[in-house]
C-alpha cells in the first residue's frame, strides 16, 4: 500500500512560479509510474506529467511542456512538480498518482491517489 500526499499548493500571481511536492509513504515493488493531474469544478481530470520510477523518463502533456518540470527525489521518495510561468488557466486542484503500468493510458490506470492541493492563479 502507498500513501501520497501533495502539498506547495497556494496563490500566486500569473508568470510566477511554484513547485508542489508529493510525498510517498508506504512500499509497494509493483510501482512503475509516478503522475501529476489537476482537475477543474465541472470538467474531467487532466493529466500533465508522468515519471518512471525504473529509467527516469519523463513525459508531458502539450498544455504545460516547457513550463512544468517533473522530478524525483529517490532519497526521500518525493516527486515535485516544477510549475514556471504560470497561467490563470493553470488554477485547479492538483494531484499526484502512482501506477503499476509503465505507460499508464488514463486515470483510471493509476492505483494510488493523493488527495491534491489547490492552485490559483490570479493577479
Amino acid at each position: 500500500q502507498v500513501h501520497l500526499v501533495e502539498s506547495g499548493g497556494g496563490l500566486v500571481q500569473p508568470g510566477d512560479s511554484l513547485r508542489l511536492s508529493c510525498a510517498a509513504s508506504g512500499r509497494d515493488s509493483r510501482l512503475y509510474t509516478i503522475g501529476w493531474y489537476r482537475q477543474v469544478p465541472g470538467k474531467e481530470r487532466e493529466w500533465l506529467a508522468a515519471k518512471s520510477y525504473r529509467d527516469g523518463r519523463a513525459n508531458y502533456a502539450d498544455s504545460v511542456r516547457g513550463r512544468f518540470t517533473i522530478s524525483r527525489d529517490s532519497v526521500t521518495n518525493t516527486v515535485y512538480l516544477q510549475m514556471d510561468s504560470l497561467k490563470p488557466e493553470d488554477t485547479a486542484v492538483y494531484y499526484c498518482a502512482a501506477s503499476g503500468r509503465s505507460r499508464p493510458s488514463d486515470s483510471t490506470q493509476y492505483e494510488y491517489w493523493g488527495q491534491g492541493t489547490q492552485v490559483t492563479v490570479s493577479s
